[in-house]
């Protein structure tokens, strides 16, 4: 009997240990969402985030679905509608945004360590703000380094062109 409610112990620790990982790992990529929201100045109607870590290198970008319209970061002027007031798409506001998601990154590696849970390679952050709504999507497999030529800006790259193309 005190075997067995010791079993059930540990299966009940493992569950708030899982609960515990899954909370601060969701709680890194809503940081990630609202320092993009800042960037854009609460003005998207979705916030695509990329995050690549692959043979201990980092990576990181973001783009936004504005007025209709799927734009990178720096064009986000491009598609401002009449008396809309501008963005501030400079390049300090862009280092600055990408270090924190980088931070973020950093964080998730470390989280993933402590818990002893594989890191993705990948993660693909879509957040609707109509909806209210995140969708994440993980790879833990090889995306881009058994590739001479490419790199994880061109994965973004790609990515940001099959949104664009919807």
């Amino acid at each position: 009997m005190e075997m067995l409610l010791f079993r059930i112990f540990l299966i009940r620790l493992e569950d708030i240990m899982e609960k515990i990982f899954e909370d601060y790992f969701s709680e890194l990529q809503a940081d990630m969402v609202s320092i993009c929201l800042e960037y854009v100045e609460d003005r998207a109607e979705k916030v695509y985030i990329y995050c690549s870590f692959e043979n201990n290198i980092l990576s990181s970008g973001f783009f936004y679905k504005v007025n209709g319209q799927v734009v990178k970061k720096n064009r986000l002027n491009d598609v401002i509608n009449g008396n809309e007031e501008e963005y501030d798409v400079s390049v300090d506001r862009q280092r600055a945004t990408i270090a924190i998601i980088n931070d973020d990154i950093k964080s998730l590696i470390t989280l993933c360590q402590k818990y002893k849970k594989k890191m993705p390679t990948q993660i693909k952050l879509t957040y609707d703000v109509l909806k209210n709504r995140l969708n994440a999507d993980y790879c833990y497999e090889t995306v881009f380094s058994n590739d001479k030529d490419k790199t994880a800006y061109d994965i973004l790259e790609e990515w940001y062109n099959s949104e664009k193309n919807i």
